[in-house]
């Protein structure tokens, strides 16, 4: 930059300005109707996308790796190592969307025949679309999806050049993907994996994983189950073994099913690591809102009525206590898109006009301004009474 002087300087607006007016005298009438910024926007941030299956494999004996490309032959969009994908399934006349950790690397997206995997483990009967996408789902089928979403990622300038991931079941699907992409010599990092699985016979990827380590990708494999022959870690990720695993400076990634976040939320504390080096993925709507602080749990039998406006059209819908609003409303047939599932994005923010409703106190990502004016994020609020909700029309 240089410096002419103060006045110079602080009048510079008034030049520009001039400038400015001087370029619209003479420039031509005719439009112009190329845009390429716009063309390199449209191409790195699409929005939603039609996606094809292309292949499905066994991930273990209870999950399954879905691979998907776009329909329209192009490129996939960029993500970073450790973001997820948001799938929109339409399903007995509704619109299920869904978030899911990318489980491939991002190298492989810009492939000539780019892709992105998911891989996703059968319920145990609470997610019906994960049974879908492990029994029904096939080849040529078609799902709308939106990608590159999410915080999960290393990034150097906050991060320490050791990543210790610390992984629970199938929530070893984004450190699949740092993996494979630290592997591929396109991410400067180290990563060190505990990977917590209960049978040695079931772990998900676990020859993807061991074709993966080198000097710079570490697999530590810990059994909760009983296998007296079983030569690893036992047990659960403790305090001890993170030690044992870390380095004098390390950041420690954390992603799996929510009762090793709240075990973990206690053990990683004793490790006395810097809030900074501590990233929790978020987890997705609650398995039982009830245990959570604050909830009153005598009303999580009841079931109440949602008024739901969409501009001048009104429904009622039946939501229940313990349901978030977001699947009262896919229930009833009601699009109210959402990325995360976890109160954290605020893409299925909705304005509350009246009635009760109580806020998962782990999932609010909610700015000040929206608990003070009645937003909620859809996905982590639930219904304490009658409720009248306004949502945006799709």
């Amino acid at each position: 930059m240089k410096i002419k002087g103060f006045l110079n300087d602080v009048g510079g607006a008034s030049r520009v300005t001039k400038a400015r007016l001087e370029a619209f005298e003479t420039a031509s009438s005719v439009p112009v109707k190329n845009d390429p910024i716009g063309d390199v926007a449209k191409e790195w941030h699409p929005g939603m996308l039609e996606l094809v299956v292309t292949d499905i494999r066994d991930a273990s004996p209870t999950a399954k790796t879905v691979r998907f490309e776009r329909c329209d032959g192009k490129k996939l969009p960029p993500f970073y190592a450790g973001q997820f994908i948001s799938l929109a399934f339409s399903m007995d006349g509704r619109t299920v969307c869904r978030p899911y950790s990318i489980s491939s690397a991002p190298y492989e997206a810009r492939l000539d025949r780019g892709f992105a995997e998911i891989t996703v483990r059968r319920s145990k009967g609470d997610g019906y679309i994960a049974d879908y996408i492990n029994t029904e789902l096939k080849p040529g089928d078609r799902v709308m999806g939106s990608m590159g979403l999410g915080q999960f990622y290393y990034e150097p300038l906050r991060d320490a050049h050791h990543i210790l991931a610390l992984a629970g079941g199938v929530g070893i699907t984004p450190f699949a993907s740092m993996a494979k992409e630290i592997a591929h010599g396109t991410l400067d990092a180290e990563l060190t994996i505990l990977y917590g699985s209960v049978s040695s016979d079931d772990i998900i990827l676990k020859k993807e994983l061991e074709a993966l380590e080198c000097d710079k990708v570490h697999v530590v494999h810990v059994l909760s189950g009983d296998e007296p022959d079983w030569q690893g870690e036992r047990g659960f990720i403790t305090a001890d073994l993170i030690k044992k695993y870390s380095k004098d400076d390390t950041s420690y990634f954390i992603c799996g099913p929510q009762a090793m976040y709240r075990f973990l939320r206690e053990e990683i504390k004793k490790v006395g690591a810097p809030a900074r080096r501590i990233r929790f993925e978020v987890f997705g709507q609650a398995k039982d809102i009830s245990v959570f602080p604050g909830y009153p749990a005598e009303k999580k039998d009841e079931t109440y009525t949602i008024t739901v406006m969409r501009g001048r059209q009104e429904d009622r819908i039946p939501a229940r206590a313990c349901e978030s609003i977001v699947t009262a409303c896919e229930r009833a047939g009601i699009i109210l898109l959402t990325d995360c599932r976890s109160g954290e994005c605020g893409f299925c923010r909705t304005k509350v006009i009246s009635g009760d409703y109580y806020v998962n106190p782990e999932n609010d990502g909610r700015r000040a301004q929206d608990k003070a004016s009645g937003y909620v994020h859809a996905c982590a609020a639930y219904p304490l009474s009658d409720m009248t909700i306004k949502i945006p029309i799709v």
